[in-house]
């Protein structure tokens, strides 16, 4: 029994820190959006001296929201890169344990070891069910508010978060505790909407990029096709139509060697990775729909 009181939940064992090689270059699309988290989060690290002189807090947290698939996660990693500082990512479900307590520890974990990282953006995605609405009730609604009044107490608390910010996403901020929005917590919310038609043509151009294309590959008419269609879609459908380039020369090449030199992905094999990604609603094949 004495041993078993020292094992930590897998969820904390797992938090790591990390920096991650996505940059601004590998989201396609979402300029505004990324103006905004430039401004809130890079700024006062690049212009302390302004920020102070102007007495001006940088947030203590800021709330990703849309629809998924939309690149909520790629933002927080991008502008983790982009702004040189440690990042830390935890789905909010993997903090929630059965064991009294557990939950709450978990979310002090995260919390001490994004301090001992700083300068450090702590990710929680899917937020929602970390810190639901109290009015949600349901037979884990102690839990629920055990976990909340920790997370409030992380972001509140004596000890100061210097040199952490917290990211949040969700693509339910309806289902989110209001408490949690007030200032001095997640100052703001910044929508991550599905991409128009200029955003899905950067999209595919991200995705399509450093692949063997054939000529005659309109970006412009597929992006405009693809209307509806999430960057996780896109993504998947890049994926799709690159496998299909790859399987015609496989199957080409029979029992010799394929030719990689006729590896060539052409119109055809995206238009016909997209129309699969619309007869399945939306979400293509070998789509992890990414938050």
């Amino acid at each position: 029994i004495a041993a078993l009181r020292d094992v930590e939940p897998s969820a904390i064992r797992e938090v790591f820190v990390e920096v991650p090689d996505v940059g601004w270059g590998d989201v396609g699309g979402l300029g505004e959006v990324r103006a905004r988290l430039v401004e809130a989060v890079e700024w006062p690290l690049k212009y302390a001296g302004l920020f102070e002189k102007a007495s001006i807090k940088p947030p203590k947290g800021i709330l990703l929201t849309g629809p998924p698939g939309c690149g909520k996660t790629l933002v927080a990693k991008a502008i983790a890169n982009e702004s040189r500082v440690n990042f830390i990512s935890v789905k909010g479900p993997s903090l929630l344990s059965k064991y009294v307590g557990e939950s709450e520890r978990g979310v002090r974990e995260v919390f001490k070891k994004a301090r001992q990282a700083a300068p450090c953006i702590a990710f929680f995605d899917e937020i929602d069910a970390l810190i639901p609405t109290r009015s949600a009730g349901g037979s884990d609604s102690h839990v629920s508010e055990r976990v909340l009044a920790q997370f409030l107490a992380e972001m509140d608390g004596v000890e100061e978060l210097k040199g952490v910010l917290v990211l949040g996403a969700t693509n339910r901020p309806d289902m989110i505790d209001p408490a949690i929005l007030r200032p001095g917590r997640f100052d703001e919310v910044v929508e991550i909407p599905m991409p128009d038609e200029q955003g899905r043509r950067e999209i595919f151009e991200v995705h399509l990029r450093g692949k063997p294309l054939a000529p005659g590959i309109d970006i412009g008419k597929l992006a405009a096709r693809a209307e509806g269609l999430s960057g996780a879609d896109i993504a998947g459908i890049c994926r799709q139509a690159a496998l299909a380039a790859v399987r015609r020369v496989v199957e080409a090449a029979g029992d010799n060697p394929p030719d990689e030199g006729a590896l060539r992905i052409t119109a055809r094999d995206i238009r016909a990775a997209l129309d699969a990604a619309r007869a399945l609603g939306g979400e293509a094949p070998g789509d992890d729909r990414e938050a």
